[in-house]
């Protein structure tokens, strides 16, 4: 089979395209035939060797993917071939096939398109998970989302709305703050030209945003969280801008507010009962036609080194697929 491979760690451009051994499952284990699968952030780095998971060498980056189960181990057998899976494997899915434990696997409901189910559950699941059990946001809360644009931001963007809060969407320019005001965000900030601090206070009438939700970090952090309210919280979900920051600790003192990480990958591992909980609400929203998730790029499997730079040089609005 065809895979992109990680040989060696560092940027997109060290990766290569090879036919390799098709694997097969072991006990309790399933195969997937690709049909598409999402890139993610995550995949940036864990391919520089920077993310908390680090895979032996040589690996096939790549943490969600959707397909077609072709072969089942011993021990599967609430799930058969031919069934239509989405893969939540960590790494592994820029290939033709792949290894899925049964935990990782979620059938793929209804007409769901391939290339829809390959980008939602990181995405969904991260903001859903983040905005849920880390902020507890509540209707008439107002929320404020960094990088709002991106893969994660506009699932933020999307489900804070879902969730009753108002949302003020934040990006890096006009033509990506238009595309979150159809995602129903109801102010916009554009903080390369904005002051992102002046433009909270003027949007919530001095009182901040109950929940600032921080994919980007680097040098918005700290303005951001100087916009928080009263027994405001912060969510640390990564770090896109490059820079990880340091906020001075009397901040959170003044504010009376909370920094909460939020790590989805260890969430689902932790408690994996909450998180098919988690996933049959989504789905559920989905299938309610409240969420309408947005792909703005395709690439192949032969182009997957470049969805990846696509992915680091921040061009993304929504997901990015490779088609398989």
């Amino acid at each position: 089979m065809k895979a992109v491979l990680c040989v060696e760690h560092g940027p997109p451009e060290k990766l290569v395209v090879q036919d390799i051994a098709t694997p097969e499952p072991g006990k309790g284990q399933a195969r997937v035939r690709v049909h598409a699968a999402g890139v993610n952030f995550p995949d940036t780095l864990i391919i520089q060797n920077l993310y908390q998971f680090k895979p032996a060498l040589p690996f096939s980056p790549g943490g969600e993917a959707a397909g077609v189960i072709d072969a089942v181990g011993e021990g599967i057998t609430d799930l058969k071939i031919g069934d239509r899976v989405v893969a939540m494997t960590g790494n592994g899915c820029f290939a033709e096939q792949v290894i899925a434990n049964r935990a990782q696997l979620v059938p793929i409901p209804g007409e769901m398109p391939f290339d829809i189910a390959s980008g939602f559950t990181m995405t969904y699941g991260t903001s859903h998970h983040a905005l849920k059990q880390r902020a507890r946001l509540q209707p008439g809360e107002t929320l404020l989302v960094l990088g709002a644009a991106g893969g994660v931001g506009l699932t933020a963007v999307e489900l804070g709305k879902v969730m009753g809060a108002k949302v003020i969407a934040a990006a890096s320019s006009d033509e990506k703050l238009a595309l979150c005001r159809q995602y129903g965000a109801d102010e916009t900030i554009n903080y390369a030209t904005e002051d992102l601090k002046d433009r909270i206070k003027a949007l919530t009438g001095g009182k901040g945003v109950d929940v600032v939700y921080d994919p980007v970090g680097d040098r918005y952090a700290e303005p951001a969280f100087r916009g928080i309210a009263w027994n405001g919280r912060y969510l640390v979900v990564g770090f896109a801008g490059g820079a990880i920051p340091s906020l001075p600790l009397n901040l959170p003192l003044i504010k009376g507010a909370s920094i909460v990480g939020v790590f989805w990958g260890a969430f689902t591992q932790a408690e994996p009962a909450l998180h098919r909980e988690n996933m049959a609400e989504l789905l559920a929203w989905y299938n309610e036609g409240k969420l309408k998730p947005h792909v703005s790029k395709h690439f192949t499997l032969d182009e997957g080194p470049a969805a990846i730079r696509w992915m680091m040089d921040r061009k993304a609005t929504g997901k990015v697929v490779l088609d398989v």
